[in-house]
């Protein structure tokens, strides 16, 4: 059998071969700083969940972390307290649209649907879209594989609740 005869094509130059092994990489946009602060404030609300730490201690643990400086400091104290200090009135709104006990979910999923349900009650300046796409973010870069599926049809409905007028208003 000849080359020519070969079932397999012609092998690739070596320069050839490393391109098309090496994928382009992945521009990503950089964070802004609310992401930031609401990626920190989703990691002290885990800390909170597991440890029942006081929210000072959270805080300071998480303002320890080198990017803390990059974050917005206001919306992150905002976000760790309030979602602390009103978890009860938060699980209570997020209760009547989840499948099971919010104790019951998976301390990611919790934290990520009390910083979305914080934001769309109290959050009034970030339209709800925005609070549902931030949060289905955090869940996609920190959940488990469909979790981020899960936070967007329960923070769906929780903004049809909380926001009605804006929930129903028709897309453009």
């Amino acid at each position: 059998m000849t080359e020519s005869d070969s079932p397999l094509p012609p092998p690739a130059s070596p320069a050839a071969a490393t391109a098309q092994a090496a994928p382009a990489p992945k521009r990503t946009a950089p964070k802004n700083a609310r992401r930031r602060s609401r990626e920190l404030a989703l990691q002290g609300l885990y800390q909170w969940l597991l440890s029942g730490e006081d929210a000072a201690s959270v805080q300071a643990h998480i303002a320890e972390q080198d990017d803390f400086g990059k974050c917005d400091r206001s919306h992150f104290d905002t976000l760790l307290h309030g979602c602390i200090e009103q978890a009860a009135a938060l699980d209570a709104v997020l209760a009547k649209h989840v499948d099971r006990k919010t104790s019951m979910l998976s301390p990611v999923e919790h934290a990520v649907l009390l910083i979305g349900a914080y934001e769309l009650m109290h959050c009034m300046d970030i339209p709800y879209r925005v609070a549902i796409n931030e949060a289905v973010e955090l869940a996609k870069s920190f959940g488990g594989t469909d979790g981020h599926k899960y936070v967007n049809g329960v923070l769906d409905k929780c903004a049809a609740d909380l926001r009605p007028d804006e929930a129903r208003r028709p897309r453009r």
